[in-house]
């Protein structure tokens, strides 16, 4: 099931190297929860850029390159689509037509609910676990991840559900509940999901459906409005099969640097891909700052 995070067929190559990441980092260290909510790491992230003397300026929509002040590093963290909208011609020819070459996946459709209690699995142990895969045997997992790749979806969809106030209180009022969930649907997906998820949900925690108070509802179009990088709902950033996740968004020695000096991509289009991680950013960093290093050595000899 850990392999379906791949968001391909699992037949196909390197899928399982998927799996296996997110069970040895599952053993390992568990898959963490942000007390409060995600916000609350982005908060941090800003509070410690404030410290070093940063400023973050949100609610400033950049159409084009030519709307940024003028600096010496640009990371932009956006997908090579809009990279290729923002950069237009100060992109080199050869480095847009690669960029457009970029290939996405499927996408999702994501629940949010709001819960009266917590989710009465009938599996014990699933009631102590923040992160649920809801999948049944092999052959319905490995079906419903091929279906999205031939414009389809399963009957009964592979979910990945989270419960974090079994965790986290703060994330509810006093005595309620939330979990969110979502399956993989074809990018350019329209209709509503919603029955299949809670369907599946039902299959393995029956009485589920009495514990809904509300719910919210995101399809691939609703996913990419809220976020323009993912690109037909596609929350990986793009195919992660084995060509796409060395040679992304490119192939390239140098897959950060985003055709113009000082620029620098950073998001999950460039290795090591998607996932909850923020090495796309590190590398994507070290990068600009060693090339920067590079050429404050050559201007002063």
């Amino acid at each position: 099931g850990l392999a379906a995070h791949a968001v391909l067929p699992l037949e196909t190559a390197g899928t399982a190297a998927f799996g296996l990441t997110l069970a040895a980092a599952g053993h390992a260290a568990g898959w963490p929860l942000v007390r409060g909510g995600s916000q609350g790491l982005a908060d941090a992230l800003a509070s410690h850029l404030g410290s070093l003397g940063g400023t973050v300026r949100a609610g400033a929509p950049v159409e084009r390159a030519e709307d940024l002040p003028p600096a010496r590093l640009a990371l932009w963290d956006v997908s090579p689509r809009r990279l290729v909208s923002l950069g237009g011609r100060r992109l080199p020819v050869s480095y847009r037509r690669a960029l457009g070459r970029f290939r996405h996946g499927p996408g999702v459709f994501k629940l949010d609910w709001a819960l009266s209690e917590p989710i009465p699995w009938a599996a014990t142990e699933c009631r102590r676990a923040a992160t649920v895969h809801l999948g049944g045997t092999l052959e319905e997992i490995a079906a419903s991840e091929r279906a999205p790749w031939r414009g389809r979806i399963s009957e009964r969809p592979y979910v990945i559900l989270v419960q974090p106030t079994l965790f986290d209180p703060t994330r509810a009022p006093a005595g309620r509940h939330t979990a969110w969930a979502y399956c993989h649907v074809p990018s350019d997906w329209a209709r509503d999901e919603t029955h299949r998820i809670e369907a599946q949900v039902e299959r393995f925690a029956p009485g589920f459906r009495e514990c809904v108070l509300a719910r919210s509802a995101l399809g691939p179009r609703e996913m990419e409005a809220y976020n323009p990088n993912y690109v037909g709902g596609d929350i990986g950033g793009g195919v992660q099969d084995l060509r796409q996740t060395f040679a992304r968004p490119a192939p390239s020695l140098h897959p950060y640097r985003a055709g113009v000096p000082g620029w620098y991509l950073c998001s999950a289009s460039t290795p090591p891909g998607g996932g909850v991680h923020g090495m796309c950013g590190y590398h994507a960093a070290r990068a600009s700052l060693a090339d920067l290093g590079g050429r404050a050595k050559g201007q002063g000899t």
